[in-house]
């Protein structure tokens, strides 16, 4: 990259206490936005780099130009033909054109295009100043940072997250000159709201954050989430104990503490009685507190919880801490024991009384619909594992009417389980239960065991069949019932488990069991639902697996019935771009089926077949297709791409001399019939027409 001779840019926008969801996809905004600016405006810069607190969203570039490259712009007048008479002199739509352009006629350039010949200025543009473009830029910067809900206050009519209360805005050492809402932008930002709120004054990044750190304010994320970790860590060694891992809740912690001070709590061991998952729950979920464990991994009585100031008396603020502890785990405990008293076969009757949505039926019903496609899956996959399976369908919704699960929503699935091995159901019928809820999260585990797989895939397809089939598709932005979620975590299961499985043919079976639901039409259902997970499995090899766009689809443009069988393709199509002549094999291969207009097959007629070169196509392509099509009978892909391969020199030569379109219509469709034959030979792979190729 070439070297920027420019001025540090900083801002910070400081303001009340950001929720910890909020901050990182805001900080990701502030860098995108940024950096489009700068380069859609000519502005030379390095890279941007972004962090922040609950407190600050930080942005800052080592080196942005000063000034707007200059440019040239070449600007496209009428066609010359209409510009000038016959006699060559200017008509009123050069005279117009030039008048428009503050330019004279001798101005006028002409030039060829593609259409024809046109008139054309070129336009000198000399650069702004870059601080003139960000003070002209950075309020609408900072109105567009997103945010899950944002808030008005002091009656302004500007919005953000919460109110914002500094601006810092530096090019160099020079104050850029903005204001938003009633807040006008300085060099002075806040310390620690409670251990150091008094004003700093900012010069640059370096200083700033060393600064920062000086009044209780650890600016950088990864540096104050490597320390939460070494301290919460210490913590639970001095009481003999570990740290549970769990990444999920230390980045949540990291978000909402500028100055990270470990507390150590504790609970009565009486508490322990409670399955371990329920304990965490409550400590993570409702408090967000560390759990600690023995060497073992086995729950202890305590817990570590991260302030956000260095308390004067530890003691007290543990005490506080572990009351509130006690309440949430008596409630737990309380629920835990009176659960126990109605079993859940009792408990799957209440489901009839429980709605799931008001346009899909009861939890029940969902229970029935979910049942039959579970059986039907476990017929064709599992039919040694069929009566576990409905066993499990049938209890696997009965803890949503607990009370447990009542009061702790997230426990579905735990709390089940949990029940199932206490009432004695066996261990299979009892992990389904919690497993067909998984994956719960993207990038989460699937399920280990055969049952909680094939019952997750029923579950999730009448879900996602029944939300298309009324009308509740997800949109851009709006996916209420985490549908790619759970497309996605169908997908996965299948992949993982290798499942050979029809995806139209489950769409099919799930769509009939609500017909007394559906408001659209089921052929329509069937193809959005279809087309959503074509959208879903791009997206996931695309995105997670790494591979080439163009390539996935030009695979799952041949079909996405079979999730296995595309992905075996892909990665077969994949490995065959490595090859040094991919370039001009899929060229030909493109040249081929770009040709073809009609989709049916002709019959070759041999004895239409005039010239050497089309014979010999015809004749290689007749030895290829038994072998392409016996590899692709056992999904050999590889071994079909290599066969193929070989048809590329007879291809180039069929189109080096033969003329396809020939005057004999005979002549002519028996050839097109030839090509439709290697199309047709290919297409069992990938449509070639998607890949890019130079």
């Amino acid at each position: 990259m070439e070297e920027i001779v420019g001025e540090p840019l900083y801002i910070e926008i400081g303001c009340e206490e950001i929720p910890a969801g909020y901050i990182a996809p805001a900080l990701e905004s502030m860098s995108r936005q940024m950096t489009r600016f700068l380069d859609e405006n000519r502005v030379g810069r390095g890279e941007p780099h972004v962090t922040g607190t609950p407190r600050r969203l930080i942005l800052s570039i080592p080196d942005v130009s000063t000034q707007q490259e200059a440019c040239t712009t070449e600007i496209i007048g009428p066609p010359k033909q209409a510009a000038f008479d016959a006699g060559g002199k200017p008509t009123r739509a050069a005279e117009g054109f030039a008048r428009g352009q503050g330019v004279t006629i001798e101005d006028i350039r002409i030039k060829e295009t593609p259409r024809g010949e046109y008139l054309f200025i070129l336009r000198e543009e000399s650069g702004s100043a870059t601080r003139a473009l960000l003070e002209k830029m950075l309020p609408d910067f900072i109105a567009h940072i997103p945010f899950p809900k944002s808030m008005r206050w002091a009656g302004l009519s500007v919005t953000f997250a919460r109110p914002v209360r500094w601006i810092v805005a530096l090019l160099g050492r020079e104050t850029l000159d903005l204001e938003y809402g009633d807040i006008r932008s300085g060099d002075k930002a806040m310390g620690h709201r409670f251990m150091s709120p008094e004003w700093l004054t900012v010069t640059d990044y370096d200083s700033h954050t060393r600064n920062l750190a000086k009044h209780y304010v650890i600016a950088e994320i990864a540096e104050r989430k490597k320390l939460i970790a070494e301290k919460i860590r210490e913590a639970a060694v001095g009481v003999g104990g570990g740290i549970l891992e769990d990444e999920e809740l230390l980045d949540e912690v990291t978000q909402i503490v500028e100055y990270p001070e470990p507390i150590v709590g504790e609970f009565e061991e009486k508490y322990l009685e409670l399955p371990p998952e329920l304990l965490i729950t409550v400590i993570k979920k409702h408090q967000r507190y560390f759990a600690v464990t023995d060497t073992d991994g086995k729950l202890l009585r305590y817990f570590v919880t991260v302030a956000n100031t260095i308390p004067r008396d530890p003691r007290l603020v543990a005490a506080g801490n572990g009351r509130v502890v006690r309440a949430r785990l008596e409630d737990a405990r309380f629920y835990y024991r009176e659960d126990q008293k109605v079993r859940l076969d009792d408990r799957v009757e209440q489901l009839k009384g429980v709605v799931f949505h008001s346009k899909m039926g009861t939890s029940w019903e969902k229970k029935e619909r979910f049942t039959a496609l579970a059986r039907w899956l476990g017929e064709r996959i599992a039919p040694d594992r069929l009566e576990t399976l409905l066993r499990a369908a049938h209890l696997c919704k009965a803890d949503l009417v607990t009370g447990m699960v009542g009061e702790f929503p997230e426990l579905q699935g735990v709390m089940g389980r949990a029940y199932a091995r206490l009432q004695g159901e066996p261990e299979a019928v009892a992990a389904a239960i919690f497993e067909h809820y998984l994956p719960n999260r993207a990038g989460g585990s699937i399920p280990e065991g055969m049952e909680g797989a094939l019952l997750s895939v029923a579950d999730k397809m009448d879900t996602i069949a029944a939300c298309f089939g009324v009308g509740l598709n997800p949109s851009g932005t709006a996916d209420p019932f985490a549908l790619r979620r759970q497309t996605l975590g169908i997908l996965r299961i299948i992949l993982e488990k290798s499942f050979r499985l029809s995806l139209c043919e489950l769409i099919d079976k799930a769509l009939p069991l609500l017909a007394d639901k559906l408001t659209v039409p089921p052929e329509t259902a069937r193809k959005d639902v279809l087309e959503f997970f074509r959208g879903r499995l791009l997206h996931y090899l695309v995105s997670q697996e790494g591979y080439a766009a163009d390539l996935v689809e030009a695979t799952l443009a041949v079909g996405i019935d079979d999730p296995v069988d595309a992905v075996a393709r892909t990665k077969a199509l994949v490995a065959f771009k490595a090859r040094p002549d991919f370039e001009s094999l899929a060229a030909a291969f493109k040249r081929v089926a770009n040709i073809i207009k009609e989709p049916e097959t002709l019959p070759v007629e041999p004895e239409l077949l005039q010239t050497a070169p089309e014979q010999a196509l015809f004749g290689a392509l007749s030895d290829t297709e038994g072998i392409v099509n016996e590899a692709l009978a056992r999904s050999d892909y590889d071994a079909a791409l290599e066969a193929m391969s070989r048809l590329r020199g007879f291809v180039d030569a069929f189109f080096d001399s033969v003329l396809v379109m020939d005057k004999d219509e005979r002549v002519r469709r028996n050839r097109l019939a030839l090509l439709t034959r290697i199309r047709d030979l290919f297409s069992g792979v990938a449509d070639f027409r998607k890949i890019q190729t130079a």
